[in-house]
């Protein structure tokens, strides 16, 4: 078989200057991924959510980024972020009082209309001498019925058969820095930002066990806008860079907190994985609060575009 080549990309988080916020460098950021992406002309790309600035909100941030990604000569496969899918489950409000927790959890709504833009997931299938699978674990816990239905499809991966490679995508980390990290409390002003980056127990050795029995070699997540890789049980865990901008910039020593993509080249028994920085990053230009700003703090009167 030929060498090929597919690449994965992250929160690019494309939005418009008709919201009440808009960063002109994110949409300048994904341009400049996407012409090196052109130049590699992979065979596929993979998308690991947080597509939109606000797409949960907007239908016109979810058809711009949808007509951006029909207009690639190569198929792409997206799966929610947060922005789309909504955060982990919880019941009540957490430590940050400015942050909505109830109104941004994951929904049944905001995952249906996630999927009549981008089609089913979880989905995999296998293109060459790879499958590739992706899937979206801020579901779990949730007692939604779009939780059964990843339960029922992660478990049944090992059922699929592997050719060479199984490569797996997700959008919030498995784990931050161990597969053995305590489930963080959304309560303590200490924990969440810990909380916000990681799967809950007992649902993450779960998600484990169904890796290991699929036999997965890699796992992507983006999320948290930073590059590290993790090794554990012979299973590759790579936090993807995003293409909007770098966070989590001094939590790690061994990390690479620039903007980018990931690069995977097949070649026989190999499957290899490069970290592509972007070539130019844009300077900061907007308007608006970051975040994720309650319906009270989105003044639409100070949009670029009425």
């Amino acid at each position: 078989m030929h060498p090929w080549t597919f690449v994965h990309v992250s929160d690019i988080h494309i939005g418009s200057p008709k919201s009440y916020r808009y960063r002109a460098d994110y949409n300048e950021n994904w341009q400049t991924a996407r012409q090196q992406i052109l130049e590699i002309n992979p065979d596929l790309l993979l998308v690991g959510g947080d597509l939109t600035r606000d797409g949960f909100l907007h239908d016109f941030e979810m058809w711009q980024v949808k007509q951006d990604l029909d207009s690639l000569p190569f198929a792409y496969h997206a799966i929610p972020g947060n922005v789309e899918g909504g955060d982990k489950f919880v019941t009540e409000q957490g430590a940050l009082e400015k942050m909505d927790d109830m109104a941004e959890r994951i929904s049944f709504d905001r995952l249906w209309r996630f999927r009549s833009w981008f089609g089913e997931f979880p989905w995999s299938f296998v293109h060459k001498n790879v499958r590739f699978s992706g899937f979206f674990a801020a579901v779990s816990g949730s007692g939604l019925p779009q939780e059964e239905e990843m339960w029922r499809w992660l478990e049944g991966l090992a059922a699929l058969g592997k050719p060479k490679f199984h490569v797996v995508t997700m959008h919030f980390p498995l784990f931050l820095d161990t597969l053995d990290e305590p489930t963080y409390d959304h309560h303590d002003a200490d924990q969440i930002r810990k909380w916000y980056a990681n799967i809950d127990q007992p649902h993450r050795d779960r998600i484990m066990a169904a890796f290991k029995a699929a036999d997965v070699d890699i796992v992507l997540s983006g999320h948290l806008h930073n590059h590290r890789i993790d090794v554990v049980d012979g299973i590759t865990f790579i936090k993807a860079p995003a293409t909007n901008k770098p966070q989590w910039r001094e939590y790690w020593q061994d990390s690479r907190p620039e903007v980018g993509f990931m690069r995977f080249d097949v070649t026989g028994d190999n499957l290899q994985h490069s970290f592509t920085p972007l070539t130019r990053a844009a300077e900061s230009n907007g308007y608006g609060p970051v975040g994720h700003p309650r319906p009270e703090d989105r003044d639409y009167s100070i949009a670029w575009v009425k």
